[in-house]
């Protein structure tokens, strides 16, 4: 049976924001998760940028904490 050539749609790369343009993940034949970036710098992005429903209504959490 002959291979299926990819589409352009298949191989095109997704739109980033530009901190995390190059950013490369990949899951192995284990569920591991592989990445090009520090998972830390990934997170400090994800920290700044989307809003945490679960914790919009804390008071024990605020934005310009020291901790």
């Amino acid at each position: 049976m002959p291979r299926k050539k990819k589409t352009d749609a298949e191989t095109a790369k997704p739109k980033v924001s530009k901190e995390l343009e190059g950013l490369n993940i990949k899951v192995n034949s284990f569920g591991e998760i592989k990445t090009n970036y520090d998972i830390d710098k990934i997170n400090e992005f994800l920290n700044k940028s989307v809003d945490d429903k679960k914790l919009r209504d804390r008071d024990d959490l605020s934005e310009n904490s020291d901790t």
